[in-house]
């Protein structure tokens, strides 16, 4: 046991404001978390004995337990995202197990779960609000999906599958990761490079003298190509190397494929214990466990897709065509047998004719500050917010991460938020990402204060300065910052005093990204693109032209990227519905089978993509994908009721957006989302908005 002096100096179990992420280490963990485990069995075991269906004598105490473990755990996860090490990974995985099985006791109650059937079937039921009734059916809901109702030997054998399951979505992503890091190809002859602009170059050597070549420069080299997406995706969006781009591609989509990184196997016992998962809990397969606590149903999801499919195909298959053509045009030996490492290349081609924009000339249009800056304007024009730095208000784990605080029209804090903007490849995960620190809690407020505040953090993955440049975006990366950005406010802005449906909390996970992609349509309002379109240096604004280049380059392959998320989605759902483990059919072969009326270019027979398809093996998106598609639908609709208003309307926009504000963003998990939607928008969701914003409402009609 570790001795009480070292616990009671240990960061994770401490009384913190906002946590200690600059002092938590790796050592700490296994000491820190099993003395919270046995903390947390004690308080559950007096829980047990104690409990009634009251609010106080239920639902507060779960709270505290619940919040507590997903506060501690959650920054140990966090820093595993943001700055693994060897040593943090190992404590991690030693303590994972008993952090499982604590979870599982506690979402086995039997005590915990009669409470709360007790409070649904007491007269008083009708008269709790809403957000509390909520609240106990997700809970009551969330006891029966974790096993509650199974006889003991039943029981004892579905928690051994969640134990098993959460083993092997680490070791997947663990792959995933180490895959990705070992490619490593070094490059000396500039020639073999050429295409390649100034950014990505500069990338390539900085990632060269990070491995020993201390001379290297954007230059003379030598440069390092790696697989992770900054160094990845400029290699086939430029690179006039043909061999280069072919072996790129196919490493990349070959990634955790073979040897011991091989995520097969894997990914067929995941299915498979998937699938007597949703047995034993009396569904037919795992799609209808996943639906259980999403808007949709396996029907509806499917109806979506394929009405989605059906409008995209034809705008896809011309896509093509347009490549071949132009790329015949431009004297391309493989014009007629263009193929996957040819269509990023020769598409970023005949964007830069056809619109005449270059991604890379974009890029010192966008930087940073003054994304940021007008990002929090935008913010404070529709929800009526202030964002204020806060640096060294909290602790931080890592020099680069800004805090900010928000505000409210009588200058008020109602939050905080960390945003970690830059790439950091030997020790973040890839990608973009929002996660809650703390959520909004009447329960949990300290004492003098009515709640505690919501904290989020905002993680993304750009290309960090380089001397003495700021970070210059490109447009996606924009982008992605609005749509994190659309989280973190749902998770702020709740009003919700209830902190197990407040913010992001028991909301349906389809609805879940409505605000993010919501927030994403702005990146195209003209006003909030000029307001942060400013050149670094000149400060001189985008051209107009330019603007409006990129609003016709929105829709630019609408069919083709459209059909590439409803493979995704699709082959999701197939793996969770009628695939059958150790069948006669592969995982692969089932892949190829959705790939026949969902891509134009079949995929290559050793494609192996699912080998790293981390949100649906690793992440929350199992038998859950779809739902990218149908939020969509939701925030197309939403953003529309913008249009609808007048864009230009400021008096307009502001009422909206005060709407948008006091419905999708206060309330939280406390509401269905559909009444939610309906309360905004007046009416159900249409996948028109979507269909017309994406260019291809004509191939449907």
């Amino acid at each position: 046991m570790a001795s009480q002096d070292s616990l009671s100096s240990n960061p994770l179990l401490q009384n913190f404001d906002f946590p200690p992420f600059d002092s938590v280490d790796a050592h700490h963990v296994r000491p820190g978390i099993r003395a919270l485990l046995q903390q947390l069995e004690a308080e559950l075991e007096q829980l047990e004995k104690t409990v009634e269906p009251s609010w106080p004598k239920l639902v507060e105490p779960l709270e505290k337990i619940i919040d507590r473990l997903s506060v501690v755990w959650g920054m140990i996860n966090h820093l595993k995202a943001v700055k693994d090490t060897p040593e943090l990974r190992a404590a991690i995985e030693e303590v994972q197990p008993e952090k499982v099985k604590y979870q599982l006791r506690l979402g086995q109650s039997k005590p915990i779960y009669n409470a709360f059937k007790a409070i649904r079937e007491s007269p008083d039921w009708k008269s709790l609000t809403e957000a509390r009734q909520r609240l106990v059916e997700a809970q009551i809901k969330e006891a029966v999906l974790s096993g509650i109702a199974l006889e003991d030997d039943k029981r004892e054998e579905f928690n051994k599958i969640e134990q098993e399951l959460e083993k092997l979505s680490h070791k997947f992503s663990e792959n995933v990761l180490d895959a990705t890091k070992k490619f490593e190809k070094l490059i000396t002859d500039k020639k073999e490079i050429e295409g390649l602009p100034p950014s990505a170059l500069g990338l390539f050597a900085q990632a060269a003298a990070s491995k020993g070549h201390e001379n290297a420069t954007a230059d003379t080299g030598p440069w390092l190509i790696t697989l992770d997406a900054p160094s990845y995706l400029p290699v086939m969006q430029h690179a006039k190397n043909r061999a280069l781009r072919e072996e790129v591609y196919r490493a990349y989509l070959s990634r955790a494929s073979s040897g011991d990184l091989d995520n097969t196997a894997i990914i067929d016992q995941i299915l498979k214990l998937r699938l007597e998962k949703a047995k034993h809990l009396g569904y037919r397969n795992y799609a209808e466990v996943s639906m259980a606590t999403k808007m949709a149903t396996v029907e509806k999801a499917d109806e979506l897709l394929e009405k989605l499919r059906s409008a995209s195909w034809d705008p896809a298959v011309q896509d093509i065509e347009d490549l071949k053509s132009f790329a015949k045009n431009q004297g391309a030996a493989e014009a007629d047998s263009l193929t996957h490492w040819d269509i990023t290349f020769w598409s970023e081609r005949l964007r830069e004719s056809k619109y005449d924009i270059n991604e890379e000339e974009l890029r010192p249009y966008f930087s940073l500050p003054k994304v940021m800056d007008a990002l929090f304007g935008l913010a404070k024009t529709l929800f009526g917010i202030d964002v204020v730095p806060a640096d060294g208000v909290a602790p931080v784990w890592n020099s680069d991460v800004k805090f900010y605080c928000v505000k409210d029209s009588s200058g008020n804090p109602t939050a905080y938020f960390y945003f970690d903007p830059y790439s950091r490849p030997s020790e973040k995960r890839d990608g973009a990402w929002m996660d809650e620190v703390f959520s909004r809690s009447r329960v949990m407020a300290q004492k003098g204060s009515s709640v505690r505040l919501p904290v989020a953090q905002m993680v993304c993955n750009q290309t960090p300065p380089v001397g003495d440049k700021p970070s210059l975006m490109t447009f996606r990366e924009v982008e992605t910052v609005f749509h994190e950005f659309g989280h973190a406010l749902q998770h702020m802005l709740t009003k919700e005093d209830e902190g197990l449906v407040a913010g992001i909390r028991n909301i349906e996970w389809d609805a879940v990204e409505l605000p993010s992609q919501f927030m994403e349509n702005w990146c195209y309002h003209r006003d909030t693109l000029m307001s942060i379109a400013k050149h670094y240096q000149t400060g001189e604004t985008l051209p107009e032209n330019v603007y409006k280049k990129l609003l016709a380059a929105r829709t630019f392959r609408a069919g083709s990227l459209s059909l590439r998320q409803l493979k995704f989605a699709t082959v999701d759902l197939e793996l969770h519905t009628k695939y059958m483990p150790g069948g006669t059919e592969t995982i692969y072969d089932v892949d190829q089978r959705v790939s026949i009326k969902t891509q134009v270019i079949p995929p290559l027979p050793e494609d192996r993509f699912l080998c790293s398809f981390s949100h649906i093996f690793a992440g929350g998106y199992a038998a859950g994908y779809y739902s990218y598609k149908w939020a969509e639908v939701l925030s197309a609709d939403a953003f529309s009721a913008f249009e609808d208003a007048g864009l230009d309307d400021i008096k307009a926009v502001k009422e909206t957006g005060q709407r948008f504000r006091n419905t999708i963003l206060a309330l939280g998990g406390g509401k269905a989302p559909l009444k939610v939607f309906v309360e905004f928008r007046g009416r159900e969701p249409s996948p028109e908005p979507l269909l017309r914003h994406n260019g291809l409402l004509a191939a449907s009609a």
